[in-house]
């Protein structure tokens, strides 16, 4: 009986991209977020390439841990694209949100470890992004931090869920209310990240480390992250509760507002919407001490 073809073998390396860079190197997976020229924002199509490069390392078990990063030396990921961003409202908000979601979900999902190799800025949806990592190490002059109160945007898919866990309530509090940010020596300090290293032995320090993890049963691998992320997996109804809230976030015009100031260069003007709100509510209290909020012919005279 004549054998059969053998199937021809899928190479991951191969993959082609626009916003990020792809490759397969020495049972590692490496997902660089190729926007240099925003510091690494990203847009939709980054989020789906990203989720599509990572959901390849399943089509090969040989693959021991995978890295994801950004080009360049200034920064990780300056968190989403303000242009993606600002087109963003209630209708279509679900769109971005998905995507973050999925992202997440996929690193979180992978049976290897994910590590982030933080270089230069880390803020917003990408300090989000290395929070869905298993783990983080960072060059010295990586900042790291949640930037959304001073933007007009909402953290709610990952920092407000992940940041309790890992430096406590307080803190969380502090970096997401006050826009705090950290060095990276502070970050170890204080449990965000694992690791500081100089950021000429960053990619030297972290292929350390994988060459480590390429050393530990990949079952092993894969049931104790599993079994790690069941307390968190729990928060999974806050993410959807987080992606409603920030539907409504989208396309407002406090978002507005923070978006384009930060494009601008300027401060931006909250005050407003705070002088605005007080005077609505005034109106409407006024409304009630004149009756306003019964039929015409029951109000008082």
């Amino acid at each position: 009986m004549a054998k059969k073809p053998a199937a021809k073998k899928r190479s991951t390396t191969k993959r082609q991209y626009d916003d990020i860079l792809y490759e397969v190197k020495d049972q590692v997976a490496w997902a660089t977020i190729n926007r240099p020229r925003v510091l690494n924002a990203f847009r939709e199509q980054t989020l789906d390439e990203l989720i599509d490069a990572l959901k390849s390392t399943r089509e090969d078990p040989s693959i021991a841990c995978a890295v994801v990063t950004g080009a360049g030396d200034k920064a990780f990921s300056a968190g989403g694209d303000f242009y993606a961003m600002k087109r963003l409202n209630f209708v279509n908000g679900a769109m971005w949100n998905d995507r973050m979601q999925g992202l997440a979900m996929t690193i979180r999902g992978l049976p290897i470890p994910v590590i982030a190799m933080v270089n230069g800025w880390c803020m917003g949806g990408g300090h989000e992004l290395a929070l869905w990592c298993d783990l983080v190490i960072a060059s010295e002059n990586a900042v790291l931090g949640q930037t959304g109160a001073r933007v007009g945007a909402c953290p709610t898919v990952g920092a407000t869920q992940y940041l309790p866990r890992i430096i406590g309530e307080r803190l969380a509090r502090e970096m997401i209310f006050c826009a705090r940010r950290f060095s990276a020596k502070e970050a170890v300090e204080i449990g965000l990240i694992n690791k500081c290293v100089p950021q000429s032995e960053l990619r030297k320090e972290t292929l350390t480390w994988c060459e480590t993890i390429k050393g530990h049963s990949p079952q092993t691998l894969r049931m104790t992250k599993k079994s790690l992320n069941f307390e968190s997996d729990l928060l999974y109804a806050s993410w959807q509760h987080g992606m409603e809230l920030l539907a409504h976030v989208w396309g407002s015009e406090e978002s507005l507002e923070g978006m384009d100031a930060f494009l601008a260069g300027r401060k931006p003007d909250f005050q407003k919407f705070r002088m605005h709100n007080k005077r609505e509510l005034e109106d409407y209290l006024e409304g009630c001490a004149q009756d306003l909020n019964a039929p015409p012919s029951m109000r008082r005279k």
